[in-house]
């Protein structure tokens, strides 16, 4: 996990290892998020109707992390299977799909013609899910995309002492981690 050539919270480059886990092949839709939102009777979230977020195969968008544990919730009552956030460490081993120590999922090259693979031209957002091509363990939109809450707690030094098998994050915090999103042009960084 992490990265020397990032951020200093990316930091210190140090191998993890994850027990098996399931992760979605894709990142919830609107559709299916929609589906929820009927039957638990919650808010929509403040992008619903939003032009540039809004379309049935899109990623949703602006969701806190409390109706993401809830929506995890919801949807192992209705599957009889336990859904839940993934760590930041089974996110990132997901999202890298094979390519370890690089720095990008799709290996060291920049983002450069890339950079705007997640967007839909018409609007600005999000495209919809599965249009690009699926990285190596066959997962979809993992890192252009939207942001993706995590279940750990965000700590800005926890690279530097985390363990080495299955990192749960900081028992405490005031925000939760998340990763992927879209890449921004390279003008925008």
């Amino acid at each position: 996990m992490g990265c020397e050539h990032g951020q200093e919270n990316e930091r210190p480059v140090h191998r993890v290892w994850v027990d098996s886990f399931g992760i979605g092949k894709f990142p919830i839709t609107n559709r299916q998020y929609e589906f929820f939102l009927e039957q638990s009777h919650n808010a929509a979230p403040p992008f619903w109707s939003d032009p540039m977020f809004s379309g049935a195969e899109r990623p949703v968008v602006g969701v806190t992390w409390d109706e993401a544990v809830a929506y995890c919730e919801w949807l192992s009552e209705r599957n009889g299977k336990g859904f839940r956030l993934p760590t930041e460490a089974e996110w990132e081993h997901a999202a890298r799909g094979g390519h370890e120590g690089e720095l990008y999922p799709w290996g060291d090259e920049p983002p450069g013609e890339l950079s705007m693979i997640g967007c839909d031209a018409a609007t600005g957002g999000p495209a919809r899910v599965g249009v690009n091509e699926p990285n190596g363990f066959g997962l979809y939109d993992m890192s252009e995309g939207v942001h993706e809450w995590c279940s750990d707690f965000y700590d800005y030094n926890y690279y530097g002492h985390s363990p080495q098998r299955n990192p749960q994050g900081a028992a405490s915090g005031t925000r939760r981690a998340s990763r992927g999103g879209l890449v921004a042009p390279p003008d925008q960084i």
